[in-house]
């Protein structure tokens, strides 16, 4: 896992080349309106940051985006776990999983607004990207326990909790971490761009649908950078307390 890690890790390297790439292709087209610099982005996101309804924005979306994600991974967990233990519920949650993930966003999008008011669009849609990646990465994780492990459980009749602890959450780890870690940026795409449709008031989607109404390209760029900043801070975040967690249950 710790490999794993290393060889994800972004270099400060390789965003400081990418940046001179992105600062000189914006200097070669010489039109802010198609290309912004990233001095003007820098400059535009600060002058953002002074804005109250800028903040406003960020908590709006966050916690309705989160919220989704949450939900979705408290499901999706508990109903992989069903789904383990009784074949009948795996063979009928197949075809909806599927169904979810086969179905294009913008076309859930556009039913849930019938539904839903736009305010709560970016829950559900979240919650509906989310669901099937972490039901279906917990579910691999169950079916691919070492069996002899399991007998061994059963032959010394280890309690549920014992066999959760010792057996189930070492061999979930990796699977949930890798479900986590997609579905965090997953759930961030899905739900921003509903919020473009649906146009939620106060939203961090309303802003980048009026940036690109008004052509207003560092606004877009500023507000995008935001988006890519929150979601890759919190996915730190939280898979470390999940890592904190793990660990302090394993050493109880």
């Amino acid at each position: 896992m710790r490999r794993q890690k290393a060889q994800n890790r972004i270099r400060p390297w390789a965003v400081a080349l990418w940046l001179v790439v992105w600062e000189l292709a914006s200097l070669y087209i010489g039109q802010e309106i198609l290309l912004v610099s990233p001095v003007s982005v820098l400059r535009r996101l600060c002058d953002l940051a002074l804005r109250p309804d800028f903040w406003s924005s960020i908590a709006f979306s966050f916690f309705r985006i989160i919220g989704g994600f949450l939900l979705a991974a408290f499901f999706g967990t508990l109903l992989a776990g069903l789904a383990g233990a009784f074949s009948f519920l795996r063979d009928l949650l197949a075809p909806a999983m599927a169904a979810v993930k086969a179905v294009p966003v913008a076309s859930f999008i556009i039913l849930i607004l019938i539904w839903v008011p736009s305010r709560n669009l970016s829950i559900v849609i979240s919650f509906l990207m989310v669901l099937p990646v972490i039901y279906t990465n917990v579910l691999n994780g169950i079916r691919s326990t070492d069996p002899k492990l399991l007998e061994m459980a059963r032959v010394f009749r280890i309690p549920l909790f014992r066999r959760i602890r010792y057996i189930y959450l070492s061999q979930l780890l990796p699977f949930l971490r890798t479900g986590f870690s997609l579905s965090l940026g997953l759930c961030w795409k899905a739900g921003v761009a509903a919020e473009v449709i649906g146009i939620p008031k106060g939203s961090i989607g309303e802003k980048l649908y009026e940036a690109k109404v008004y052509l207003e390209t560092p606004d877009l760029f500023s507000w995008t950078l935001v988006i890519v900043f929150i979601s890759v801070i919190f996915e730190k975040i939280f898979l470390r307390l999940i890592d904190e967690g793990v660990g302090m249950i394993e050493k109880r």
